[in-house]
């Protein structure tokens, strides 16, 4: 690592709005929302802030986490009408045009983050664009073509990096780059998800826990359905500080999907934009405590396009870039417009906030009559003794 610059690298280009997969959920109209949020609320504008256009990650760095393959399937998908395989042309990942190319260019966006961070040319870096958490080394997934957090990740292994933490708290389990790192004890992943029993992709238990040689490297709390701000908090202050003080990453990366929100139409966790504020907020907390402030951010899900994700990412670019914008602060009469314009019909938030006061109690090993404190519990038993922690202790 480098000497440190303390600025924050935000990665953007329009040209990662080619990601597009059609008449589908994924919709980057919210990337587009957010970076316009973010600007017209002057964020991006802040001392230390440099924006940084991505250039497309090479083969060299895409095989580091999937197969030749694979590439070459993605490759070829869009000039076959009758190609198939590789979950390929199916409802949740449909084949487009530029499918390699726009794929290759988000997986650079966050690989150029990692780089800046791990190269002090910033204290931080965000890439809203990525978080494509699902894809597997052989096959797309759950929206996701290529995963370019694991890229990210291995780059980073690769310029030397001895221990990297990956915290996930998009609403479903990240179960692509827990797979890619399973076996590494490099990596300790961490994934906050609604449980994987109502939920994709079923995966995501708390005994999922590493492989041979890296047992206690991957970490899971699955949630109960209708978990709100207070319990999402709890459970995540219950078991994410203790593991990162425990494992000493010297770099964070977090996948920072808003589906967990109340309003998100794809899933049942019930949390408020001030939640997840509060989320991003104790996530740079813990950064600056456990690996001098080193922050890898991406975006991931989010599928309430207007009413949600651009404010939750812009808050979530105010927390990275300085201070975290007021939770009572106006979206701008611009940005409604624009919102307007391009989802009509939409409800489109006044305010950066929710009205929700996000208070919340601290676990305590005797709560088991609440489902969080259940599930946090069983999270905690299944890995706090691998890292050397109790796992009734509160004070872990």
């Amino acid at each position: 690592m480098s000497a440190m610059s303390d600025g924050t690298v935000v990665v953007w280009d329009e040209s990662l709005l080619a990601y597009d997969l059609g008449e589908h959920p994924l919709d980057p109209v919210r990337v587009e929302l957010t970076i316009a949020l973010a600007r017209e609320l002057g964020v991006l504008d802040r001392p230390g802030v440099r924006l940084l256009a991505p250039t497309p990650a090479d083969d060299a760095a895409l095989t580091r986490v999937h197969r030749a393959d694979y590439l070459d399937a993605v490759r070829a998908a869009p000039h076959d009408p009758f190609f198939s395989g590789y979950g390929l042309g199916t409802p949740d990942n449909p084949v487009f045009e530029g499918m390699h190319e726009s794929s290759a260019l988000i997986a650079g966006a966050s690989i150029a983050a990692a780089e800046a961070v791990w190269r002090g040319q910033a204290r931080r870096a965000v890439n809203v664009a990525g978080g494509l958490h699902h894809a597997m080394p052989g096959r797309a997934a759950g929206f996701c073509v290529y995963n370019d957090p694991a890229a990210a990740i291995a780059r980073l292994l690769d310029l030397g990096a001895e221990r990297v933490a990956y915290v996930d708290v998009d609403v479903h389990h990240g179960d692509g780059v827990q797979q890619i790192f399973y076996d590494d004890p490099r990596v300790l992943t961490i994934s906050l998800h609604e449980t994987p029993l109502t939920l994709f992709p079923g995966t995501g238990f708390p005994d999922e826990t590493g492989g041979p040689g890296a047992e206690g490297s991957a970490v899971n709390l699955p949630l109960p359905p209708g978990t709100d701000d207070a319990g999402w908090l709890r459970a995540f202050h219950a078991v994410v500080p203790a593991l990162l003080r425990a494992f000493r990453p010297q770099l964070l990366v977090t996948q920072c999907g808003a589906d967990s929100h109340r309003l998100d139409p794809l899933a049942d966790l019930r949390l408020s934009v001030d939640g997840q504020r509060a989320t991003y907020i104790a996530l740079r907390a813990l950064a600056d405590e456990v690996c001098d402030g080193r922050w890898v951010a991406t975006g991931g899900g989010g599928y309430a396009l207007v009413e949600v994700v651009p404010r939750a990412w812009t808050h979530l670019l105010a927390v990275a870039t300085g201070e975290p914008l007021a939770p009572a602060t106006l979206t701008p009469p611009t940005w409604r417009k624009l919102a307007r314009t391009r989802r009509p019909g939409r409800d489109v938030p006044l305010r950066m906030t929710d009205d929700i006061d996000v208070e919340f109690r601290r676990w305590q090993p005797d709560g088991a009559a609440d489902a969080v404190d259940r599930a946090v519990m069983t999270t905690r038993r299944a890995v706090f003794p691998l890292h050397g922690l109790d796992p009734y202790d509160p004070r872990d």
